[in-house]
């Protein structure tokens, strides 16, 4: 008996580490100089009709978690919400309700979620926003000004702790305890934390499930690019001065820029364990963030930056943003694919909520909007990529 647990025990260890996809050496990947081929399939064929775009994307996505991010956790089937409590916000005509989600194995993983909601006839889109964390000095709740801007243009604003879900340092707690075996980085348990919150939001009668909107604030706009990227059910993906890892690029480095060495340096955890391998070999890289752009695509994107936040590569973001669009302009959606720059520095500022509301009322609402979203301010910029989009 314990001979046949024994070799049942082998077996499905053995099978588990099967499907662990394999890290080839860095060094037997082939260079790429510029931003990689997204239509490129890996047995060196181009895809050509938009047909092929669903199995291309698959691919990509594969890649992207293969190599940066890490894989996500299963999708757990047991997120609850208890309300804990619930106010007339003043001043705004909105209500305010507190709720504890729990999830994942024996509901060990939670997080707090705030949920602010005009007080008329609903439903509302709803943005989704995890950058608050209890007792930080830096990340705060959205400022009341912003909240009450939101409501009055007619949507609603989730906001969550992603710290709650998986603490932003090597510790691990939170999901890291709930999935003892789980290796993924905290940039991939943080999406996971979205989509948590999303499970919940959808299933509330005052929340439009076809118009759900994700935004985060540096490694937070990191954090939901990589959302978007992986849960079709968002409608707006909104990485704002998310930089390396986020919405910037490995390749292209503008000076002052955060680069692999210092990511990966200061904060290992974000990625998936090997991840630092690249180091000296980003051309090595059979991706880069042009890619995780493209996977949002049909879906709506708006990457918002500050011309002064140089850490956040503005000049490189501009550099992935066109890559990107080559996707969208290839699946017919070219519109869907916005960024806007802004003077300033690293922060998530009134001018870029309000930028993301009028994209979102002309994106997902189809309200007429007199501004333009694909203003380049570099334009002296070498295009960094030699392919296009295929014609067919």
């Amino acid at each position: 008996m314990i001979s046949l647990w024994l070799s049942m025990l082998i077996v499905a260890t053995i099978g588990a580490a099967a499907q662990k996809p394999v890290t080839p050496a860095v060094e037997s990947l082939p260079p790429i100089a510029e931003l990689p081929d997204p239509f490129l399939r890996d047995d060196g064929t181009r895809i050509h009709s938009r047909g092929a775009w669903r199995a291309q994307r698959k691919t990509l996505i594969d890649t992207v978690i293969r190599y940066e991010y890490g894989a996500l956790p299963p999708n757990p089937r047991n997120v609850i919400g208890k309300e804990l409590s619930s106010r007339k916000l003043d001043g705004i005509d909105a209500d305010e309700r507190v709720v504890l989600l729990t999830m994942g194995p024996k509901r060990s993983i939670h997080t707090h979620v705030t949920l602010t909601v005009p007080r008329v006839a609903g439903p509302f889109p709803t943005i989704v926003c995890g950058d608050y964390i209890a007792g930080s000095s830096t990340w705060k709740k959205v400022d009341p000004a912003v909240v009450e801007a939101i409501v009055k243009r007619g949507y609603a604003l989730a906001e969550f702790d992603r710290v709650e879900i998986a603490p932003d340092s090597a510790e691990r707690t939170g999901l890291y305890a709930a999935y003892p075996a789980y290796d993924g980085g905290r940039i991939s348990a943080w999406a996971w934390g979205y989509h948590r919150v999303i499970d919940y939001l959808i299933s509330l009668p005052n929340v439009d499930s076809k118009r759900i909107i994700v935004s985060g604030h540096s490694r937070g706009g990191k954090t939901v690019l990589l959302a978007g990227a992986m849960d079709e059910r968002i409608a707006l993906t909104n990485p704002n001065d998310s930089g390396c890892g986020g919405a910037g690029c490995f390749r292209y480095q503008a000076a002052g820029s955060e680069d692999i060495v210092a990511i990966v340096n200061n904060f290992p955890y974000w990625f998936q364990p090997e991840f630092g391998r690249f180091i000296g070999y980003v051309d090595r890289l059979p991706i880069d963030q042009h890619t995780v752009k493209a996977l949002v695509a049909p879906r709506a994107l708006l990457s918002t930056e500050a011309l002064g936040d140089l850490w956040a590569n503005p000049e490189g973001t501009q550099q992935t943003f066109v890559a990107a669009r080559e996707v969208f302009n290839f699946l017919g959606v070219r519109d869907r694919i916005g960024i806007v720059y802004r003077p300033g520095g690293h922060e998530h500022a009134m001018t870029d909520w309000l930028t993301l509301v009028d994209f979102a009322d002309a994106r997902l609402l189809g309200k007429k909007s007199a501004r333009s979203f694909d203003e380049l301010p570099f334009p002296d910029a070498h295009r960094p990529f030699s392919w296009r989009a295929p014609s067919g």
